[in-house]
């Protein structure tokens, strides 16, 4: 362990990803660090967003594994000898197992925060000046603030949610009955995920996109695939429907959109994107920018327009992934406490959109190239002539890579495909390590794989 001042306190607001990983790093390099935490330590990531919908999606998963066991051979019976017809899904028993994993990740993380000697405050803090947090009564002194409030599900006016019927995607973990009917309002990544997850319970599920495409941030490809897969197996999609409100009548959710169609269905999930939480934390009284929107203005060293007050995650609105908000965090703690550190490089981060099939990108898009803002050369090679995926029984999905004409330096990557989250590692090592199309191509793989795709791809790259 390297060491710092004894005399340096940081002050971190915020116990998620951004503000827990920044407090073990602080820790490390021998700051005193105290967490205020109000909404439990692991902050949305573990407790309401990442960490249960994936859980969610990991029992969806396995919904549609077991729903194409047939074509690979294996026929299930029930208890009378016949053969199975239908799946079913207790969705009260998921969501117990989906808060119950939640609860553990927490308690696993405050665990490890207390190992380390970070002193955890419950409560909502508030900035008195950049070298001050107020919590209740008490005050603490800071030589650094850390702002990792993270943000909140948007609702309008006209789309309220009560908690029962019509839900925040924080509040579908207390569903115990299934819906017979869902509509999920908003095809960006949560409402694409969510919409994907619930047809693959078995729940028919009208998903209402205001865009011409369901995911409009992603691959166009991919969205394509996505989409047409969703069609295949049975979700309605309205594109280039705006909502206009969301009401409920007993037990009747109606969905009315802008050109005057209304849609209806038992249940409804608001994915109407995010709020930071910044309001009432003193921030602007302290000397910190917010953009627009309410986001907190950072560098890429996690540096806020007032000296010593740092911010990481969702807050920020830089990149609402997990994995930014604790880089952004151990960044901001490099800084401060003089180790090394590189700053935020968006263009080396792999995401991840967790739907059936999933979609994985890092690096330059497909976008930036036919906007010219990059030339690159690309290749996209479809997963159904894969080996593997033929044994899988997998059609959907595609690799894609992009490389420097002239150097070969793979600058980007689009995977599509049961588990892209983990195919596109390699793709990522290629983009961050500034790897030739040729070095991927000329790196073993194992037969057959799904990865061999990644080399086959990367092979069609080569030029004599």
């Amino acid at each position: 362990m390297s060491g710092g001042p004894e005399s340096n306190k940081v002050v971190i607001l915020g116990g998620g990803p951004g503000g827990y990983e920044a407090a073990l790093v602080a820790a490390q390099l021998g700051a005193e660090v105290t967490v205020v935490d109000s909404d439990g330590i692991g902050g949305s990531a573990v407790l309401t967003d990442c960490v249960p919908s994936k859980t969610l999606i990991a029992t969806a998963e396995l919904m549609s594994e077991v729903a194409g066991a047939a074509e690979l051979g294996v026929n299930f019976r029930d208890s009378d000898g016949d053969a199975a017809t239908s799946l079913r899904v207790d969705l009260g028993r998921v969501n117990e197992r989906v808060k119950r994993l939640a609860a553990d990740q927490s308690g696993d993380i405050a665990r490890r925060l207390d190992k380390e000697g970070v002193q955890v405050v419950p409560g909502r803090g508030r900035l008195d000046g950049p070298n001050r947090v107020v919590v209740g009564d008490t005050s603490y002194d800071a030589d650094a603030v850390l702002v990792a409030t993270g943000a909140a599900p948007r609702t309008l006016p006209t789309a309220q949610p009560d908690g029962e019927r019509i839900l925040t995607w924080e509040q579908v973990y207390d569903l115990t009955e299934v819906p017979t009917e869902l509509i999920v309002v908003g095809s960006g990544v949560t409402g694409a995920e969510f919409a994907s997850a619930y047809l693959a319970l078995g729940i028919p599920v009208t998903l209402v996109s205001s865009r011409d495409r369901v995911l409009p941030g992603e691959d166009a490809d991919a969205s394509l695939v996505l989409e047409d897969v969703s069609k295949r197996r049975g979700m309605t999609v309205l594109s280039k429907s705006r909502m206009e409100s969301v009401t409920r009548a007993g037990d009747i959710v109606t969905v009315t959109l802008t050109d005057g169609r209304s849609v209806q269905g038992s249940h409804c999930i608001l994915a109407l994107g995010s709020v930071p939480n910044t309001t009432d934390v003193g921030l602007e009284e302290s000397g910190v920018i917010l953009k627009d929107g309410g986001f907190v203005n950072v560098d890429r060293v996690s540096r806020t327009s007032a000296r010593g007050v740092y911010s990481a995650g969702d807050c920020t609105g830089v990149l609402m992934l997990a994995s930014v908000a604790a880089m952004q965090g151990r960044i901001a703690m490099w800084h401060f406490l003089g180790d090394t550190v590189h700053p935020l490089d968006l263009k080396k981060v792999s995401s991840n959109v967790f739907t059936a099939p999933e979609i994985a990108t890092v690096g330059w898009s497909q976008q930036a190239v036919d906007a010219g803002e990059i030339a690159a050369e690309a290749v996209m090679l479809p997963l159904s002539g894969n080996p593997r995926a033929k044994m899988q029984g997998v059609r959907d999905g595609f690799v894609k890579l992009f490389c420097r004409p002239g150097t070969g330096i793979v600058v980007g990557g689009v995977v599509v495909g049961p588990r892209a989250s983990e195919l596109i590692h390699p793709v990522a090592l290629a983009v961050a390590e500034s790897l030739t199309a040729d070095q991927v191509a000329q790196t073993f793989t194992v037969y057959p794989s799904m990865s061999g795709s990644i080399a086959e791809a990367a092979r069609r790259l080569h030029r004599v």
